[in-house]
């Protein structure tokens, strides 16, 4: 546990000192900003309006740091030959990639933190207290299991693949993770073996729309960030999904690295 920590807290320190990490923290930081003004442009629905188009800026923003960060974790250590004084140390490959995905983790909580005071901030000036509402714990929780399942898809990627390919990959992963309710839809009202498969595969992807809901039919019931229905066991079920599901890509780039050859 020692040198997964160890390994943990350098991939922390590594993290935190990227440029481009801060830059996308500033434009999200002014994207949740800009809807300040944009609340004022509607009429009665000052603070819903910056909450959805914050939560938006959250959304978007903590997925491509996830993305970029995590197509990179593996990737550097190989280009700069790192892994070659790591590996031969007392350390599992198991135990690397379990502290790089940890220590990544770490990362992704401090942004999305950092992200969720400034739109507390912005909804504490449009409307003061009242205007921060019971609903948006819920909703920046399920945003952050989202990004810990967006980062565990980008570690598997990069434990195979470059980081060109690999944020491909996470990204289409992504948007079809968002547009599972409308693929099964869609393969509900077909016919014959292609739509059966199409269903089968809908299953298999991760189901992302779990983590951003707004007044659509998930999982028979209609739910909502942005309302007081969306239950405490609707977020544990979500909770648990992303957990799930990371942990199995996580095992996925476990046994990937474990079988590379760095000779």
């Amino acid at each position: 546990m020692t040198r997964i920590l160890a390994v943990a807290h350098n991939t922390f320190r590594e993290a935190v000192r990227n440029k481009v990490l801060y830059s996308l923290l500033f434009f999200a930081a002014l994207l949740i900003l800009a809807a300040l003004a944009l609340g004022e442009l509607s009429v009665h629905e000052e603070a819903r309006m910056t909450r959805d188009v914050g939560l938006f800026g959250i959304d978007l923003f903590s997925v491509l740091i996830a993305i970029f960060v995590g197509v990179n974790l593996l990737y550097k250590e190989l280009e700069r030959k790192t892994v070659y004084t790591i590996l031969p140390k007392p350390i599992a490959r198991w135990e690397f990639v379990v502290g790089k995905w940890l220590g990544v983790q770490g990362t992704m909580l401090l942004q999305l933190a950092a992200m969720s005071v400034v739109l507390v901030i912005a909804l504490w000036i449009q409307g003061g207290a009242a205007a921060v509402t019971p609903s948006l714990g819920p909703a920046l929780w399920l945003l952050a299991m989202n990004t810990t399942l967006v980062t565990s898809l980008a570690l598997f990627f990069s434990a195979f693949s470059s980081p060109l390919l690999s944020g491909f990959f996470t990204l289409g992963l992504f948007v079809l993770g968002r547009a599972v309710p409308d693929i099964r839809f869609l393969a509900s009202r077909g016919t014959g073996d292609l739509a059966a498969v199409v269903r089968a595969v809908s299953f298999l992807l991760p189901n992302l729309h779990l983590f951003a809901p707004s007044g659509h039919a998930v999982a028979g019931q209609v739910v909502s960030v942005h309302a007081t229905f969306v239950t405490g066991a609707y977020v544990a079920w979500a909770s648990l999904y992303a957990l799930g599901y990371s942990a199995i890509a996580l095992l996925a780039a476990v046994a990937v690295f474990r079988n590379r050859d760095f000779v």
